[in-house]
């Protein structure tokens, strides 16, 4: 009915939109332009531009334009919208998981995130970053391209369920200078400050700062509900400030970039045994890139890319744990510390060989110079951990057009790390075009990811977790058929179905020798998947886009569901142009299947909808948006992870936002 639904909406606005306007008329396309108007491109599946259609990889686009108009405030809120992913919140992260798959607990290790290209993951815990503490903010989005399935082959570790490339905004694309204001629920305030500009020597120039303050809420928790305790309410335990900085110079072939993502959270869960309602309780995040690159095309058809990059992670954390002995009080507040380091370079040379042939092959290298750990309070040091660590990789990719509909895609990258040794990790597709609006692929792929310096080598002297220096690499296979078809008006129907098996999975269990938590290899996953999603736009403003998926992710062991696993996902995501091209209405209806909890429980199904009224140039430069969040206050939650007492985390309600942005 969802996409039927579409097919007519969109259809009939392009078929209205055909006669009241002069714009040529679509009956004049061939085939070939009508599909042209509807397919995006890519570049991080396959490291140069190409069609989605002609990419070795399930792909999804987001655009600035979309992270307007269904009023986006993270790269988390996007990532809810898009087929086959979904997001867990414990009032300090935000965790993603994809195609049935995300332990509790994991901070995005499984994800690869690239800013421009060049990866983003920190190197102590090796987390990608998507809610208030990212590197970028999100209004410098230009596009985010969602790359699913193993991109080991060109990317290394992390690249393990997806590659998330996030492409920068332009100077040109400014033009001028944007300040903005919001303000939202829960005493939320935001500012921005943005400028941009393209020379006429060529030179263009982005820089931009912005930072958000939020009160928070006062939080109910029925596990703490006990006159101790505040009765389970945890008063002024959610507030949140984040700062944002971002810098790009390119001219020529060189771009210089660096952004700075900083992030102080106070988290109200009471997670690890800490005090209940003690606003002492909070973590601080610093996130920092600097990076050169050089992009050339020369003229025997080959092209180049080389680039030197920086990074920079800090993070700490304020644990308070009662110790008191009555009569006596005595509450102790333990500092986490991690601090690290990176520097790196990587070089990618493109050849096309005749118009059938194209061969990419490169390297990387990435020395981490600091990987520094640390624990302690007034009682003692429980934790110095002081390492550093380097890795390498080779890649060749080989894209051969056999037949005009027939492309083989094969590629194969070898890691070397000088922590855990070296991992082979191959990819293969096959591209087959039978009609002209219809494309084929036959996938299969392979990743791993290489364990962190947590997860190996971090413990808090007996408290909660000790550390495993023997831990090996988790690897995946992937298989996947997908059928992409043109349906006419501009709509795209997908199908895929797909199978993956994970080995030495790193989980995190409880040893019941001592009560501590470790991460081990001991698991051993499969899952089994479809996925389907309709896709239309028109060139009158009308965009929408309807998926489902199933997925069935069992732990082959004991048979049974993965905890934070939901079977089903449902995405509805509709922008209607209510006045001509100035005002627009988003509409967004979210639908997450019932999850297993770690305690043998099951977060229900729910579904959320949100409302974005969006304008743009009511008045010159002016651009106005109004969000209304979980719009029929549904009560939903999430599982929580093992460091929590909670079972499950109650979402939030109702909320909204308010958005002012002027651009001169």
């Amino acid at each position: 009915m969802i996409p039927l639904v579409i097919i007519l909406t969109i259809g009939a606005a392009h078929g209205q939109d055909s006669k009241n306007n002069d714009k040529q008329d679509l009956l004049d396309l061939s085939l070939e332009e009508l599909m042209d108007t509807t397919v995006d491109t890519v570049v991080g599946a396959s490291k140069y531009e190409q069609k989605t259609t002609e990419a070795p990889s399930s792909i999804t686009i987001i655009t600035a334009d979309e992270i307007r108009k269904f009023g986006y405030r993270t790269l988390a809120d996007m990532m809810r919208s898009v087929r086959g992913f979904y997001v867990t919140y414990d009032y300090n992260y935000n965790y993603i998981g994809v195609r049935g798959f995300a332990r509790p607990g994991d901070v995005n290790t499984r994800i690869l995130m690239l800013v421009d290209g060049v990866r983003v993951n920190e190197n102590i815990f090796g987390a990608a970053y998507f809610g208030g503490e990212a590197v970028i903010d999100i209004e410098l989005i230009e596009r985010v391209e969602i790359i699913r399935g193993p991109g080991s082959s060109l990317y290394g570790s992390n690249a393990f369920f997806a590659v998330i490339n996030v492409i920068t905004r332009e100077g040109s694309e400014i033009d001028g200078v944007e300040i903005e204001a919001q303000a939202a629920s829960h005493r939320t305030a935001n500012g921005r400050v943005t400028y941009g500009k393209e020379f006429d020597d060529g030179l263009e120039v982005v820089i931009s700062l912005s930072e958000q303050s939020s009160k928070g809420q006062n939080l109910y928790f029925e596990e703490f509900d006990s006159p101790a305790t505040n009765n389970g309410i945890a008063r002024h335990g959610d507030r949140q400030k984040t700062q944002n900085f971002f810098a790009k110079l390119s001219h020529g072939s060189f771009m210089l970039e660096t952004g700075l993502g900083v992030m102080d959270k106070r988290y109200p869960t009471a997670p690890w045994g800490t005090e209940f309602n003690d606003t002492r309780n909070q973590t601080f995040d610093r996130s920092g890139f600097v990076n050169l690159t050089f992009e050339h095309d020369f003229d025997d058809a080959t092209d180049m890319t080389a680039r030197v990059f920086y990074g920079r992670y800090q993070y700490e954390g304020d644990y308070v744990y009662d110790y008191s002995i009555t009569p006596v009080p005595r509450i102790i507040v333990n500092r986490d510390e991690s601090f690290g380091t990176w520097l790196g370079t990587d070089l990618k040379v493109s050849k096309k060989l005749g118009e059938k042939h194209r061969l990419i092959c490169g390297a990387e290298y990435i020395d981490d110079r600091r990987q520094d750990q640390s624990n302690k309070d007034l009682d003692g040091i429980y934790l110095i951990d002081r390492r550093k660590s380097h890795r390498a990789g080779l890649f060749i990719q080989d894209e051969i057009k056999v037949f005009e509909n027939l492309i083989v895609n094969a590629g194969v990258r070898h890691d070397d790390y000088s922590s855990i040794g070296g991992s082979t990790n191959p990819r293969l597709a096959l591209i087959y075009r039978p009609f002209e609006e219809t494309a084929i692929k036959l996938l299969y792929g392979q990743a791993f990811r290489a364990p962190s310096a947590f997860e190996r080598y971090y413990n808090d002297g007996g408290e909660t977790q000790k550390s495993n220096p023997d831990l090996d690499p988790e690897t995946i296979r992937t298989y996947e058929i997908a059928l992409e078809q043109y349906l006419g008006y501009g709509l795209w129907g997908i199908v895929s179905g797909f199978r993956y098996d994970i080995d030495d999975l790193i989980n995190i269990e409880n040893d019941p020798a001592d009560g501590l938590d470790l991460y081990r290899n001991v698991d051993k996953v499969r899952a089994n998947g479809l996925e389907f999603e309709l896709d239309g736009r028109s060139d009158n403003g009308w965009r929408g886009r309807a998926s489902f998926s199933f997925v069935d992710t069992v732990d082959e062991q004991t048979h049974s569901r993965l905890s934070n696993s939901p079977k089903h996902l449902g995405q509805l995501n509709l922008i209607a142009p209510l006045w001509e091209t100035t005002f627009f209405a988003g509409f967004e209806t979210l639908y997450k299947g019932s999850a297993r909890t770690l305690g043998g429980q099951h977060a229900k199904a729910h579904y959320v909808t949100n409302l974005t009224l969006y304008s743009i140039d009511l008045l010159d430069g002016l651009e106005l948006s109004a969000s209304v969040y979980n719009l029929f206050d549904k009560e939903y939650s999430n599982p929580a992870s093992i460091e929590h007492d909670q079972d499950v985390l109650y979402m939030d309600g109702t909320s909204y936002g308010i958005q002012v942005a002027y651009r001169f």
